[in-house]
């Protein structure tokens, strides 16, 4: 079975999350570079990732790399490539493309190139001068920088942020895969609460549910290279299959809260579709309500950033109020997403940790404050106040006094 160079790309800031996702798949030999990480697989590992990326955006199969300053070079190095070793002579091309400090910065015209040199190649196989595209697709894309064209077949389709539980988004949406990482940035371990007192639509307490049970984030939806010739059913079979008997039967505790009432009801429907509702406790509460009984925590939070016009006191608040209850959670972590440059000041304390991340277009940093870690299930520790507690599940519901 060919063996491809394959590219799982990544938001800015990511990108080590999805090489620590990789190695433990098994993967070696990465190569992290910005926006991406290189590795070598086959057909199998196309499937296996992605059903089971949780931080990256897509997989995608690169076909070459290459200099390239004039259309006649772009179009003689796009036709060197076995295309009609992946493409049937009925595949779908739809070719993308991009270009930056380069002498080929028309776009579209690339892509006519590329295009062009990919018929030719199928023509070394396939009879005829025109190929029909009604079968699988294929998306391409020319990608020029500083002179050099990548051009990399996509494996996924839809993003991987696509797990196929959010219907409804309610305002301001999360994409999964940044929940996702938010949730691997905090360590979380299933023996501590977890708690997200700005839910919305569910997305952090969702991700961190399906981490606990180590549940796939891809395995109820489907991929375009599914359909691919090249991509036999077995192999998208047997992913499924040894994902599924990963799943592990855990006892945990989620606890979502949101002042928003109709947000809470797209929460529980979403969380619903993720088969996770039953570790989550969904709540209305304020900010100012939240409160727990456990020793050991865990708040990952992506609150209201105030930007629209009006909004600034009412952020400013709730970020103040955030530090008040914070300042009462001796055993917890806590951690923060948002672009809002006195964050610190007005939660009442500095971070021990930053991080740059972007929420779509907007760079944000991750406050990281950092509690301990708390004992494994079983075993029996001091709390910060000296009081001795044993660590299991019982007790303790949302909003204890």
């Amino acid at each position: 079975m060919a063996t491809y160079t394959l590219v799982a790309t990544a938001t800015f800031g990511v990108e080590a999350l999805v090489a620590d996702e990789l190695r433990t798949l098994g993967y070696e030999d990465l190569t992290v570079e910005n926006g991406r990480v290189s590795f070598a697989g086959g057909a199998e590992d196309i499937a296996r990732c992605n059903i089971w990326l949780r931080t990256a955006d897509r997989v995608l199969m690169r076909m070459a790399d290459f200099r390239a300053t004039d259309f006649e070079e772009l179009f003689q190095q796009t036709l060197r490539v076995g295309w009609e070793e992946l493409i049937p002579a009925t595949g779908k091309m739809h070719v993308i493309g991009k270009s930056v400090k380069s002498k080929l910065f028309s776009v579209p015209d690339c892509q006519a190139i590329v295009k062009k040199a990919i018929v030719e190649a199928l023509k070394r196989r396939y009879q005829g001068t025109w190929f029909e595209e009604t079968g699988p697709v294929y998306r391409i894309e020319v990608a020029l920088s500083n002179d050099r064209a990548t051009l990399t077949v996509d494996t996924s389709g839809p993003g991987l942020h696509k797990r196929g539980y959010r219907m409804e988004t309610g305002e301001a949406p999360l994409k999964e895969t940044l929940a996702a990482a938010l949730v691997k940035l905090s360590r979380w371990e299933p023996h501590r609460e977890f708690a997200d007192p700005f839910c919305g639509a569910g997305t952090i307490a969702i991700e961190a549910a399906l981490m606990g049970r180590n549940r796939a984030p891809g395995i109820g939806r489907s991929f375009v290279s599914e359909e691919w010739p090249t991509m036999p059913k077995r192999l998208w079979q047997e992913a499924r299959e040894e994902a599924r008997s990963r799943e592990r039967e855990a006892q945990f505790r989620i606890l979502a809260s949101d002042a928003d009432g109709a947000a809470l009801r797209i929460a529980r429907d979403n969380a619903q579709r993720a088969a996770v509702d039953g570790f989550i406790s969904f709540q209305k509460r304020t900010i100012e309500e939240f409160r727990s009984s456990r020793k050991w925590g865990c708040i990952v939070c992506n609150p209201p950033y105030g930007q629209r016009t009006g909004e600034a006191r009412e952020v400013e608040r709730i970020y103040r109020a955030m530090g008040e209850v914070y300042s009462r959670l001796d055993g917890w972590s806590l951690f923060a997403l948002t672009p809002h440059p006195l964050f610190e000041r007005l939660f009442g304390r500095k971070a021990q940790k930053k991080r740059k991340l972007y929420n779509g277009n907007i760079l944000c940093h991750l406050y990281q404050y950092l509690g301990p870690r708390g004992p494994l299930p079983g075993m029996r520790s001091r709390s910060p106040s000296g009081e001795e507690n044993r660590s299991d599940f019982r007790g303790g519901s949302f909003g204890d006094p």
